[in-house]
């Protein structure tokens, strides 16, 4: 982010580069914490939905916007991607009829395997350039977010309506 930022912007990558930075990590803090609240108001399969549209539309703002929007929206991605993981892994649990220990670890172990997303990126960016490189997490977002289309859970989780939610605080 930083990179790009400096590449494509002009920014410098110690000061507002790693400002960026610093908001990522912030916003992805706060998006964990709302989205376990989103998750009592909100059916998962259609928040995922929700935040993977969020995601495509501002990495392709930070990716494509000024340096205005790029400041914005990169540090925003980290907000509706930080939503994402917790659901795909909840999801694809609840997905599962049995061998659910087998499943979990199968899970863990894709995090590692997406560490392999980035070696793509660089090798890509290497070949093109960054923000082409960057586009390839427009794929990986795409495909969890498709996720949220395709799943089909074995028990939806239990929300409830602002309506109800405000009624029992008031009795």
């Amino acid at each position: 982010m930083s990179t790009f930022l400096e590449q494509y912007h002009g920014v410098n990558p110690q000061v507002e580069g790693a400002q960026a930075v610093s908001y990522f990590w912030g916003l992805m803090t706060a998006g964990c914490l709302i989205g376990m609240i989103l998750l009592k108001l909100i059916d998962c399969k259609r928040l995922l939905q929700i935040s993977g549209g969020l995601t495509i539309i501002l990495l392709l703002a930070a990716l494509f916007g000024s340096k205005e929007a790029a400041l914005i929206a990169f540090p925003a991605v980290g907000f509706s991607i930080s939503m994402m993981y917790s659901i795909v892994f909840s999801l694809a649990l609840n997905s599962a009829s049995q061998h659910y220990g087998s499943f979990a670890g199968i899970l863990c172990s894709a995090i590692v395997g997406g560490a392999g997303g980035t070696m793509i990126i660089s090798m890509l960016a290497d070949a093109t350039s960054l923000r082409t490189g960057m586009l390839v997490i427009l794929v990986f977002v795409g495909y969890i977010t498709f996720i949220g289309f395709w799943a089909r859970p074995l028990i939806n989780n239990k929300t409830i309506s602002l309506k109800e939610l405000f009624r029992k605080r008031k009795g």
